[in-house]
């Protein structure tokens, strides 16, 4: 498959390593903040096979990981609400709540209805006329375009009975705020591919610059991420900090200039909690006052929700790269993705579901002959 298994030739791989291990001198630690990457190190083993002295350090890069823990909760209150279908895609289903999740409300009679589109919540909504529609719209710039589309869609088609709880979220905030954590080790960057290529790098060059980190616009497979941690050693070892683009496939500088014409249009940027960090100043975006209608928060009230985060749980210092994911006391035993304490056990981009699904406890050190990218 075209742009697939080329992108996984253990021939490819083995240079590229040959070449960090060439190039290595000194210590680095490297963060990628995409799950979509995270998956793809631990499944391939990338972290094991390359040089000790180049540390990958997982960073907050699932955007169903981050979505906090009171939105979850007002999804859950609305969810439960008679004469409601509420709309999801399937991975947010199994995310804990404070005291239940998505998949223990539809077991108790809610409305709870799996989507592979946003579109699909539309057309449920003309379908049920009777009924309030309500999809969960979180992710981070990638999904946050067609979410915008079906706002713009519904109201073209005068659906009234359609609305949206909004959890987006926006990478070049939170790579500040790493950046500025007395506790950050991060030394440079593997930004997500998907990202930029709706977005562009116009708001890389200014964080290199400021925190003096190599930022490298990255893609999924295999030989991406080891031609992403090639040229973010070179830089290192270099000592630059510039912004470079190893995914030219996908990524324009400029980015998607209609996606982003839609989101400037219907979103509107806003000061956004992540769960297992805090509040991230301008790392959001929420429904603007012109599509306010649409906003399932201003349509149920949904205020003077308590939050409660399980006490064993430590999924935001995995979340800010503070832990790996074995590292937790409750990983694999009271945490595992049928009785998740967090969301990132449950989530396909979470990095414990990586660790659990791929290495469980850490498993033995990878080669490139054992190794899948081989």
């Amino acid at each position: 498959m075209k742009y697939v298994e080329e992108f996984q030739n253990p021939e490819a791989a083995r240079r590229l390593l040959d070449d960090i291990h060439a190039t290595v001198t000194r210590p680095w630690a490297l963060m990628e903040v995409c799950g979509g990457q995270t998956h793809s190190i631990i499944r391939h083993g990338i972290d094991q096979l390359l040089p000790d002295e180049v540390e990958l350090i997982h960073g907050p890069g699932c955007p169903v990981c981050v979505t906090p823990l009171e939105v979850i909760d007002k999804a859950l209150e609305i969810a439960s609400r008679p004469g409601v279908i509420f709309c999801s895609f399937g991975d947010m289903l199994r995310v804990p709540g404070s005291d239940r999740d998505l998949f223990g409300v539809r077991g108790e009679g809610g409305d709870v209805r799996v989507v592979y589109s946003p579109l699909d919540a539309v057309r449920i909504a003309q379908e049920n006329p009777r009924h309030e529609v309500v999809f969960f719209g979180i992710g981070f710039e990638t999904t946050a375009p067609p979410n915008a589309m079906t706002v713009l869609q519904a109201r073209r088609l005068g659906v009234t009975n359609f609305s949206m709880l909004v959890s987006h979220v926006r990478v070049p905030p939170a790579i500040e705020a790493i950046m500025r954590s007395p506790e950050c080790r991060v030394q440079a960057f593997l930004a997500a591919g998907h990202v930029c290529s709706v977005m562009g790098t116009g708001e890389y060059p200014d964080l290199a610059d400021r925190f003096k980190v190599p930022i490298v616009v990255t893609g999924f497979e295999p030989l991406d991420v080891l031609e992403g941690v090639r040229r973010a050693v070179r830089q290192l070892e270099r000592g630059e900090h510039t912004v470079d683009n190893a995914y030219p496939r996908a990524v324009r500088p400029e980015g998607n200039p209609a996606a982003r014409a839609v989101l400037e249009d219907v979103f509107e940027v806003t000061d956004r909690s992540w769960r297992g960090i805090g509040v991230i100043p301008g790392s959001g975006w929420r429904l603007s006052p012109r599509y306010s209608e649409f906003d399932a928060e201003h349509r149920f009230p949904v205020s003077g929700i308590t939050t409660r985060e399980p006490a064993a749980c430590r999924s935001g210092e995995v979340l800010q790269g503070l832990l790996k994911p074995h590292e937790c006391e409750a990983f694999g035993t009271a945490c595992t993705p049928r009785t998740p304490l967090g969301a990132t056990m449950v989530s396909s981009e979470g990095a414990c579901a990586a660790y659990y699904l791929y290495r469980r406890l850490g498993g033995t050190p990878a080669s490139l002959e054992a190794s899948p990218v081989a």
